[in-house]
């Protein structure tokens, strides 16, 4: 069972979570970044430190979140790996826990 990063990290992209992943698995992409579920060790230590809680393990993700599952592998196969901190966008605190952010996706 691997991490998700979810729906409320788009236009966040808060890094927080790469920090503490031991095993390099988070790929950043131009608004939010995913996890390859082939590298995650299902270590749970990017769960708290997301401070919009958007990252779920795999069993865990409430019913509108499960496309996030494929997306994750798909992308982190095109995405780089980020292995360091960034910092967040500067709208990233007015993106915070806005609903039905997929439509701002960008690839």
């Amino acid at each position: 069972m691997a991490y998700v990063v979810t729906e409320n990290c788009i236009r966040c992209k808060y890094t927080d979570c790469v920090e503490v992943c031991p095993v390099d698995c988070f790929h950043e992409g131009p608004n939010m970044l995913v996890i390859d579920p082939d590298e995650c060790i299902d270590c749970t230590l990017c769960v708290p430190e997301c401070p919009v809680n958007a990252i779920y393990a795999e069993d865990d993700l409430p019913e509108d979140q499960r496309q996030f599952i494929e997306l994750n592998a798909e992308l982190a196969r095109d995405w780089p790996v980020l292995t360091e901190k960034i910092d967040a966008p500067a709208d990233a605190a007015e993106w915070e826990d806005k609903p039905n952010k997929s439509q701002y996706l960008e690839r």
